[in-house]
């Protein structure tokens, strides 16, 4: 059974960074490629960044490129995401998803419409 749990959220100042972290269990990790999505209230799911099953590739949405950096450790079967310079318009909850295809990746982000198993999500709040 795949469990994906999303860890690390809190309030921030604007500014300020923040390391999120999923935990991985259930599946065989590495080789799927996993992504990140926020949701803020009134608003759909976004995907932000992705990283291909080998760690070689990775997407970003522009909204975040230069500020937010993806990783996975296949070993510790945990994904992240370190956010700098965090915006007011960050603020979201965020979730971590694993790809439903062995060794697939995108051209461009994916939609949610895609992923099959979420995490419960770990809420982000950066105050202005």
């Amino acid at each position: 059974q795949v469990q994906l749990v999303e860890s690390g959220g809190d309030s921030v100042q604007a500014g300020g960074s923040l390391k999120l972290s999923c935990a991985a269990s259930g599946f065989s990790f590495g080789d799927y490629a996993m992504c990140w999505f926020r949701q803020a209230p009134g608003k759909k799911r976004e995907g932000i960044t992705c990283i291909n099953a080998r760690g070689t590739n990775t997407l970003y949405a522009d909204s975040v490129k230069g500020r937010f950096t993806v990783s996975r450790d296949d070993v510790k079967k945990t994904f992240h995401v370190e956010m700098n310079n965090l915006k007011p318009d960050d603020s979201a909850m965020y979730y971590c998803a694993a790809a439903s295809r062995k060794r697939h990746f995108w051209t461009e982000l994916p939609d949610d419409s895609a992923f099959r198993d979420w995490g419960q999500g770990t809420q982000v709040t950066v105050d202005s």
